[in-house]
């Protein structure tokens, strides 16, 4: 067998990505196809009907049920604001003062019950809004839905990660892929910032940075007790990306202090000081989400450059290992036997050799790694 396929990281200077952008519900549209969009603009909205509330009407004036429809003010349909009479009884003797129902709620009267002396009041719409996430080119619309969102970027994909959808300027924050990003490392210059490390991301640095308002952090590593501990609560890693927290966070090697790989490293570096979207969903199950960032490239980039994305496994290719004893680390596949093999486990499987960053060629389940995906 000559060639496998196996699905892998992404790690490009210039790749033609989508994204779809879809509502929960059904909405409305508000771009077109061929409009240019930013990662910030509101492509698609939807109105969530508010919640359903109970005004106790015969309860608060203390009459029966059935005389509410004579007393009530209003009728369904219209429109009430918080503190409004919505009911009024009658003077008691022709000397006291009418008691009153005041609506707790703003919305509109839905209905009115003469058998229970309620009101049933909708509580106003909550709007749902769908922005673009990356800068780029509305590819395609779905009607009601939402849109397809192209542009050609560079992009990092990453192991893990946590938080969701932001944009931030891209900072290199140290001075090689072997450094830890700590606290020292950050600036009250950073609000606003994604910022680059090495090998790590410390706990320090991780609650500096949320403090100044940087919007997300990337390295090679990251301890899972200081993200435990920033957390403050053990996340697992099934999906990602809806924790309570102001910054995202992705890392490109794996759990621990990590070196980042230095192409990775080096891609960051150009960079630097372009505006990019980093999302730090990740889902390791069906239907694989990689945490990622992107960076849109600018219009006049050479075409001739373009990296064409391919996930074939040949002599050659670029990959890392995902298991033990060699988890993180990178490689050349230099050979792809045809026939099974028997491995530890005892079983036959499909394997590779590959030349392995300080441990020469080795022999590795095909299964165990995956491909990095690469550009100019």
């Amino acid at each position: 067998m000559a060639s496998a396929y196996t699905p892998g990281l992404t790690v490009s200077g210039d790749i033609t990505v989508r994204r779809v952008r879809r509502l929960p519900i059904k909405g409305e549209v508000l771009v077109k196809q061929g409009d240019q969009v930013t990662p910030d603009q509101v492509i698609a909205r939807a109105m969530l009907p508010g919640p359903l509330q109970t005004l106790k009407l015969a309860e608060k004036l203390g009459v029966d049920a059935k005389d509410v429809l004579t007393i009530v003010k209003l009728q369904p349909g219209d429109k009430i604001e918080k503190g409004q009479v919505v009911a009024e009884g009658k003077k008691l003797f022709g000397l006291f003062k009418a008691p009153v129902a005041e609506s707790e709620f703003e919305g509109t009267i839905e209905s009115i019950s003469e058998i229970t002396g309620n009101a049933l009041l909708r509580e106003p719409s909550i709007p749902v809004d769908i922005k673009a996430y990356i800068q780029g080119v509305v590819a395609e619309v779905m009607p009601e839905e939402g849109a397809i969102i192209e542009t050609r970027c560079a992009m990092i994909q990453g192991i893990f990660g946590v938080g969701g959808e932001r944009t931030g300027v891209i900072r290199v924050a140290v001075n090689s892929p072997a450094d830890i990003l700590d606290a020292n490392s950050i600036q009250d210059s950073d609000a606003g910032k994604i910022l680059v490390g090495g090998s790590g991301i410390t706990y320090d640095a991780l609650t500096k940075a949320t403090k100044v308002g940087v919007k997300g952090l990337l390295a090679g590593g990251l301890k899972d007790s200081d993200l435990v501990q920033f957390l403050g609560y053990d996340i697992g890693v099934a999906i990602t990306g809806q924790e309570n927290i102001s910054i995202s966070v992705l890392v490109t090697e794996g759990f621990g202090y990590l070196q980042m790989a230095q192409r990775t490293f080096d891609l960051l570096k150009t960079l630097e000081g372009k505006t990019a979207s980093i999302n730090g969903a990740t889902q390791i199950r069906a239907g694989v989400i990689r945490p990622e960032v992107i960076c849109p490239l600018p219009a006049n980039t050479a075409v001739s450059n373009i990296a064409k994305q391919a996930f074939e496994l040949t002599i050659g290719t670029e990959i890392r290992v995902i298991r033990e004893p060699y988890f993180g680390k990178l490689g050349t596949v230099t050979e792809l036997p045809a026939q099974l093999q028997h491995v530890e486990s005892g079983t036959e499987v499909r394997v590779l050799k590959a030349n392995i960053e300080g441990e020469g060629e080795v022999l590795v389940p095909r299964a165990n790694v995956e491909i990095m995906a690469t550009g100019s």
